[in-house]
């Protein structure tokens, strides 16, 4: 069967029924067939498994440049404008530190070596110095709702969602290199590239589409809008499937996950989780997709190659899981709860609620450090 007919087929029964679990066909789990291109970003450390961009950042793969930085999770508030510092082994909160006025995420930086507490309000960044836990200075950039790193290391992105703008910026002296506006993406917040570097795919949240960017050139290439276009809190996180082969997308508002084709062409269907999806975050093995339902305290465990639910962990006693990332090992998943001013510990084993930790108000992107891989592209953690 040609990649054209397949294509063709799947947008067919996106369009007939977006609910419809997806078929196990091997090769073909996401859509048309896609390859990662060897020829990459230039700069962009090479792909070293092409059947999975995330190889490099199995369980315990820390690079020399992480090794001797202890063990924290750093806890972000939208309501109390600090980060919270909490020690993974006791589970006890260390350390307050006053960070702004709307703490947003903790985004490690490409090189692994700061981590940045984003104030969209304030316009500015806080560093954080990994090795010690402690804050440093602060760094005027654009509305930093989000921020990532391109794959190169060149630039830092602030996803500036009240702007509908990218603003980029050099790492290491924090000028601004441009500006990408992108007017019809209302509510821009999420982000996550191409396996060959070259392509970014933005969310919309207030639009119900995505921006899929140029990143060597810093152009919008084109919008590709949701079969159902959700305005309120529609399209949210996103993430590349470890083949590069599609695109997750987490829709708050269609409570489940949409699946982009991998060139980010067209959306092939649609995988129902629970009220509210919001966070996507991958096992150590890349086998597994936990999504995370904010609305019905709630994680869906899908199969990362075929869409399937395998199981939904429920948090007892309710919550809203929301932003956060995996241990080092990969056996627990951290996440904040926006709405409960707590932080829960999950055991990626089996679901089991390890700990929940009251913490400040409203907990958004929380930063476990330190994480395996080459290198950072921002968020709360993704690295490859």
């Amino acid at each position: 069967m040609s990649v054209a007919v397949l294509l063709a087929g799947l947008l067919a029964a996106v369009s007939c029924a977006t609910t419809a679990p997806p078929p196990h066909r091997a090769g073909t789990e996401h859509g048309a067939p896609h390859t990662p291109a060897v020829d990459g970003l230039p700069g962009m450390p090479p792909v070293l498994d092409v059947h999975d961009v995330y190889s490099q950042a199995g369980s315990n793969m820390l690079s020399p440049a992480v090794l001797q930085d202890p063990s924290l999770v750093y806890v972000p508030h939208t309501g109390s404008g600090d980060v919270w510092v909490i020690d993974p082994k006791s589970f006890r909160v260390i350390a307050r530190y006053p960070a702004g006025r709307e703490i947003q995420h903790v985004v490690p930086s490409w090189d692994m070596r700061t981590l940045y507490a984003t104030d969209d309000l304030s316009d500015h960044v806080l560093s954080f110095d990994p090795r010690t836990g402690k804050p440093g200075e602060r760094i005027p950039v654009t509305d930093p709702y989000n921020m990532y790193f391109t794959p190169d290391g060149r630039s830092a992105i602030s996803v500036a969602e009240d702007h509908e703008a990218l603003f980029w910026y050099d790492p290491r002296t924090w000028r601004q290199q441009d500006v990408t506006r992108v007017p019809a993406c209302g509510g821009i917040d999420h982000g996550d590239f191409s396996a060959d570097g070259r392509t970014a795919v933005f969310t919309c949240e207030f639009s119900g589409r995505v921006a899929v960017i140029d990143v060597a050139g810093h152009r919008l290439l084109r919008m590709i809008d949701m079969p159902q276009r959700h305005t309120h809190m529609g399209p949210q996180d996103i993430k590349l499937a470890p083949d590069g082969s599609a695109y997750y997308i987490a829709d708050s508002d269609a409570n489940g996950v949409w699946v982009l084709d991998g060139a980010a062409t067209a959306v092939v269907r649609f995988l129902p989780t629970g009220r509210g999806a919001h966070g996507l975050y991958l096992n150590r093995d890349g086998r597994r997709l936990f999504v995370t339902n904010r609305l019905e305290g709630s994680i869906s465990v899908l199969d990362a190659a075929t869409g399937a639910e395998q199981v939904k962990w429920r948090l007892p006693g309710g919550g809203s899981p929301d932003m956060g990332n995996l241990t080092a090992d990969g056996r627990q998943l951290w996440l904040s709860g926006r709405y409960d001013n707590a932080v829960y510990v999950v055991s990626t084993a089996d679901g089991k609620l390890l700990a929940r930790i009251p913490v400040g108000g409203h907990p958004h992107g929380l930063c476990v450090w330190p994480q395996p891989g080459r290198f950072s592209l921002g968020h709360t953690g993704i690295t490859r």
